[in-house]
């Protein structure tokens, strides 16, 4: 997984938006599993705006956090309601496709691990 920023602009604002582990797991402990959450905000008709709203604290608070760390600038989190506000002045579709982006950037696999170990067995004689 990459830790990818997207951002939503609004009139006024621009809120970082991350999908990392951490909000995968406050998804899963919400509903149960990452698809059960993605089913909902893929339903035909509309999506369920409580889950759009949960992603979107979420994710939005994370990439606050992450970028605080990086820069050393407190930003408050934002609420519920304050992602309910983003979400009708960006619209669903608009959110939506920038859910679904930040999503795939961020698992998105980078071709040059830096952790992982390579063991080579010892050539036999």
């Amino acid at each position: 997984m990459l830790n990818k920023i997207n951002y939503l602009e609004t009139g006024t604002e621009r809120y970082p938006m991350v999908f990392t582990l951490n909000v995968m797991e406050s998804i899963q402990e919400k509903y149960g599993t990452i698809e059960a959450w993605s089913s909902l905000i893929q339903r035909e008709g509309e999506p369920d705006i409580k889950a759009l709203k949960f992603f979107m604290t979420e994710a939005i608070n994370e990439g606050i956090e992450i970028e605080s760390e990086k820069t050393g600038e407190k930003r408050k989190p934002i609420t519920g309601k304050q992602a309910g506000r983003i979400l009708t002045e960006i619209g669903i579709s608009g959110t939506a496709n920038k859910i679904m982006s930040t999503i795939s950037d961020s698992v998105e696999t980078d071709t040059t691990p830096k952790n992982e170990e390579t063991t080579k067995s010892p050539a036999k004689k």
